[in-house]
């Protein structure tokens, strides 16, 4: 079967393929809800009465209101999203309708445990999106809310319509604050932190854990929590707060410090010391149709796009190769030039997932099935390792649980590559980041898709636009601050203007973010404070774009690449 898939068309934040999987809708036209649950939804009171904004970043402003003459406006900072949020009383197992007028970049709406919408939006544009309460729901949270570090959005007309609820007044008691905060038995990569539990009248739902000046993270309702993904001899504070069902969180507690303990930092690996990545694409979608014996010799890493999801078993992959689509390139030659490029120095692996794909790892059972199946294919085609490339999202305990398991029968050689998107890699607390800490011992390579993304918060704080070179390194210096290794981190950018919807720059902006980071020269605006001389290297989406563009991205990246130091 003929696939046409590219590298998230359209630019966005998140991934596209995650929306259509929500089922969410951007409505144009005047809404015409029967029923409003909501209080103060159009802010006409001239304050944010009924509506709780985190750490003071909403405020009710007048001059540009979509009616009347007031409008939410919410201002993100570095690390905080501005979120806006309500609580109303809703009757079980029912459905209702949410939706907001809003305009600004990346606004968000959504309801906790529930679907969520987003746009961006120079005008006055409808977000729409329903959910359906739970068997025992008599409350519900609904929420506005931007993106770090870029500026603020605004929001009108906000409407909940389904029945009216019967339930109790909504729960506005935070939970006390967890105390007895230790932070030991440390290894070279974890710490093992432990605290008393939290009390609250309607229960604990889950504590939060920061640590040093990063984003919270929801760790669950447990008393106990490793961190892992460490630096060896490095110390590292944490402090906890809980959170109840209804969203009210407690103070944090008093911090805690601890260290890791000594040992080995870089696995062994035959790769060269920087690498020029490419994904070859198993399929036509107008770009140069090749065969594995026809990506140039600069690639040292060709990732096979991409897997196939095994209908069987959930969480297990297949491998099909597009014969037809490929001019009748047969399986016999495809195992053959794979061997021929290993013979070479080369090493092939296959990638899983892609804009469309549909794996899902998000349970014990689907880890199990993913390292058996994977395994498997590996094995038969003769494959080097895996690439990871959900960009439907991860779940870091599961394909962690996963990928320690296909190492563990592999073997020491197994590459483990990834590719998330630029927001994937935003903060340590995300799942994508996770992952990556959680298996930084026996990782390889983390290249970030840094197009298809639009303006985003660097390192230093500073919101820059795709497409420079600032952007490029205020990005990557977010992982090589927040404890990947630099041999782990390359820069992924597309061969070609059609390899992407947006993000493309030239092979030149390139290899001037490379000297930037490993050597602090070509830098733009932004110099990172150090260098990184052991960068892994660079990535593209693909060897068939790159032919299409007369192989630019490997003749010049590729040889740059590889001069480095």
């Amino acid at each position: 079967m003929t696939r046409s898939r590219s590298r998230r068309p359209q630019a966005a934040i998140i991934p596209a393929v995650l929306s259509a999987l929500l089922g969410l809708l951007l409505i144009p036209g005047t809404s015409s809800a029967a029923t409003n649950l909501v209080t103060n939804g159009t802010f006409e009171t001239g304050s944010l009465a009924g509506w709780s904004c985190s750490a003071g970043t909403g405020a009710a402003v007048s001059g540009s209101a979509r009616t009347g003459t007031y409008a939410l406006q919410g201002t993100p900072t570095a690390g905080d999203n501005a979120r806006c949020s309500q609580t109303v009383s809703v009757r079980p197992s029912s459905t209702y309708t949410l939706s907001a007028w809003v305009k600004g970049s990346n606004v968000y709406l959504g309801s906790d445990g529930g679907s969520s919408t987003w746009t961006t939006s120079s005008s006055w544009a409808q977000l729409t999106t329903t959910f359906t309460t739970g068997a025992n729901a008599s409350t519900a949270t609904i929420y506005l809310h931007g993106w770090y570090g870029v500026p603020a959005y605004q929001a009108d007309d906000v409407v909940l319509d389904g029945p009216g609820g019967t339930g109790p007044p909504p729960d506005t008691t935070a939970p006390t604050t967890p105390g007895g905060l230790t932070v030991g038995s440390p290894t070279s990569s974890s710490l093992r932190l432990n605290w008393s539990a939290a009390t609250d009248a309607s229960g604990i739902d889950h504590y939060e854990v920061v640590r040093g000046s990063e984003a919270a993270q929801n760790v669950g309702n447990v008393t106990s929590w490793t961190a892992t993904g460490l630096a060896p001899s490095t110390s590292y504070s944490f402090k906890v707060r809980a959170c109840d069902p209804s969203g009210n969180c407690s103070p944090y507690g008093a911090a805690a410090s601890g260290t890791t303990s000594s040992g080995p930092t870089v696995p062994p690996s035959s790769l060269p010391k920087h690498i020029l990545t490419g994904y070859w694409q198993n399929f036509n979608n107008g770009a140069a149709v090749q065969r594995i014996s026809d990506v140039p010799a600069a690639y040292d890493l060709i990732a096979v796009a991409f897997a196939d999801a095994d209908p069987s078993r959930p969480g297990g992959i297949t491998f099909n190769l597009d014969s037809a689509g490929l001019n009748g390139y047969t399986v016999a030659q495809f195992k053959a030039d794979i061997a021929a490029k290993k013979a070479a120095g080369k090493k092939v692996i296959l990638s899983v997932g892609g804009e469309r794909g549909t794996i899902s790892v998000g349970s014990a059972t689907a880890a199990t099935n993913f390292a058996n199946t994977a395994l498997s294919v590996l094995r038969e085609y003769g494959f080097d390792g895996i690439d990871i490339d959900l960009e439907n999202g991860v779940n870091a305990q599961y394909m962690g649980q996963a990928l320690r398991s296909l190492h563990s029968q592999f073997g020491t050689g197994l590459i483990i590559a990834m590719a998330p998107q630029t927001i994937d890699m935003q903060s340590p607390a995300f799942e994508y980041f996770k992952l990556a800490l959680a298996i930084k011992d026996i990782l390889t390579v983390v290249n970030v898709q840094y197009y298809n993304s639009g303006a985003m918060n660097g390192c230093n704080g500073q919101v820059y636009s795709q497409g420079s070179v600032d952007f490029i390194t205020a990005q990557a210096c977010i992982m090589l601050q927040n404890g990947l290794r630099p041999d782990q981190v390359g820069l992924g950018l597309p061969a070609s203007t059609r390899g992407a919807g947006s993000g493309y720059v030239s092979p030149t902006i390139v290899n001037n973010a490379l000297d930037c980071l490993t050597k602090g020269t070509n830098c733009g605006s932004f110099k990172p404070s150090t260098t990184w001389p052991t960068l892994r290297g660079a990535m593209t989406w693909s060897t068939n774009w790159d032919a299409s563009n007369g192989n630019q991205f490997s003749n010049q990246v590729g040889a740059h690449v590889h001069s480095l130091p």
